[in-house]
């Protein structure tokens, strides 16, 4: 365990975990970046500690941050202190929190998802918006779903955006990732049906034949999913629009489904 403190812009491990702000240095690190107290004490209470911990000196003192900043030591973690203008930096934000936490990026292959873990699981496909997939995340976490499973090119799930969005849904959800021509085997390699919102030869989703594991799958925000995706799956279903608009929000589609889904599982 080790603690220190950092008081200048320029030194290297402000450069490198500012550097976390973008895609391309989380990868190459496996790492990402979380702020705020209450993310990081829902991180904690889900069983999962920064491998660093950032702080600002001027901190006010709050139990929850001295219970983080513990266990982080104990774990064999690193605590660092610094100036809220050195916080601010890393974080890319002006009113940054008091602090932050860099955590190892989880495993995101479907091989380590166990599907009977859970009567309802999220996908989206090419879901590009941040904050959708951190609504999604949230949806996940509220319907007490397994996880997300992210087909083709979605929004990092690491991101800044992302994890703040999920608010704290991030630890709780198993996220993965594939393409899906590797998804849908994978899927039909045991249980699980497949329910996407569609016009085709669709049911009206309430009182529609869902099953466990229901797997509910939302497409791209403006060009929704590709019609060999919609006709791969086991069940469509449609929801009546009242108004001019023609379609829901994807995150929002997939969180009135997963609800409806719930309650025919009997959760």
């Amino acid at each position: 365990m080790s603690r220190r403190q950092i008081t200048g812009f320029s030194n290297p491990t402000v450069k490198a975990l500012r550097a976390l702000r973008d895609k391309k240095h989380r990868k190459a690190a496996g790492k990402f970046l979380a702020e705020g107290l209450r993310l990081l004490t829902d991180a904690r209470e889900s069983g999962h500690l920064p491998e660093v911990l950032v702080m600002a000196e001027e901190r006010d003192p709050h139990p929850l941050l001295a219970a983080l900043e513990a266990d982080v030591l104990a774990a064999g973690g690193e605590v660092i202190e610094t100036t809220a203008d050195i916080l601010s930096k890393i974080t890319g934000k002006d009113n940054a929190q008091a602090v932050c936490g860099v955590f190892a990026e989880f495993d995101t292959g479907l091989a380590a998802l166990d599907r009977s873990k859970a009567k309802i699981w999220l996908v989206a496909q090419a879901l590009r918006d941040p904050g959708n997939l951190g609504t999604m995340l949230r949806t996940g976490d509220a319907v007490g779903a397994g996880g997300l499973i992210l087909i083709d090119d979605c929004a990092d799930p690491f991101s800044a955006e992302t994890v703040r969005a999920s608010m704290g849904a991030i630890f709780t959800q198993q996220v993965a990732q594939a393409r899906w021509e590797d998804f849908l085997p994978w899927l039909r390699g045991d249980a699980g049906q497949l329910v996407a919102a569609s016009l085709r030869d669709a049911v009206p989703y309430r009182g529609a034949p869902y099953a466990a594991p229901c797997f509910i799958m939302v497409g791209n925000e403006s060009r929704g999913l590709p019609e060999d995706y919609e006709l791969a799956c086991d069940l469509r279903v449609t929801m009546p629009m009242k108004g001019r608009a023609d379609s829901l929000n994807a995150a929002v589609a997939g969180a009135v489904l997963a609800y409806e889904v719930l309650v025919a599982l009997g959760g």
